[in-house]
């Protein structure tokens, strides 16, 4: 949650302080199959998260081509599920957004380029995630026009570790 906004002390600049927290993780062992809820995910710095589809091996699907280093965690926030049920009516589960980590309070789209904690992993922010049409197919709901500026989070991971639901997401500075 956004709890606080300060001058930055040698530069005169604004920091931007926050808090979130971890609300529902999710593996995606193959690109079309459902993803599987999880209490915990570890994640291996330089590799990507135990037993999700791009750290098995040779994945085939949309976008697996892509040699992507920062495409190995990526978060999604609640704040979204909460804004597509009250502007479009949809209702959305966190397994349908297809991202592996659903956060709440944490501020995704002013994370690029900056590194913060998820739980004990440190994690830098590379790229928005943008939705791809073929979420439509999976779900069986028109969600990528109301999803197309509501975006996730792909993050390197620097420094692995395990994640638990509940863990707080905190800025590194």
């Amino acid at each position: 949650m956004l709890d606080t906004i300060s001058a930055g002390a040698a530069q005169g600049a604004a920091q931007l302080g926050w808090t979130g927290m971890v609300r529902f993780l999710h593996l995606t062992p193959r690109a079309f199959l459902p993803m599987r809820a999880a209490e915990t995910i570890t994640l291996v710095a330089g590799k990507g998260i135990e037993g999700d589809r791009y750290m098995i091996g040779k994945e085939e699907g949309f976008y697996s081509h892509k040699p992507e280093e920062g495409r190995q965690v990526t978060l999604f926030e609640l704040e979204t599920l909460v804004a597509l049920k009250r502007d479009a009516g949809i209702e959305l589960g966190p397994e349908e957004h297809r991202r592996n980590v659903t956060v709440e309070g944490v501020p995704l789209n002013h994370l690029v380029g900056r590194r913060f904690w998820l739980g004990e992993t440190l994690l830098e922010a590379t790229r928005l995630s943008v939705p791809c049409r073929h979420i439509e197919e999976i779900t069986g709901k028109a969600i990528f026009d109301p999803l197309i500026n509501r975006s996730g989070l792909n993050c390197k991971i620097l420094q692995g570790g395990i994640v638990r639901v509940g863990d707080t997401v905190r800025n590194a500075a």
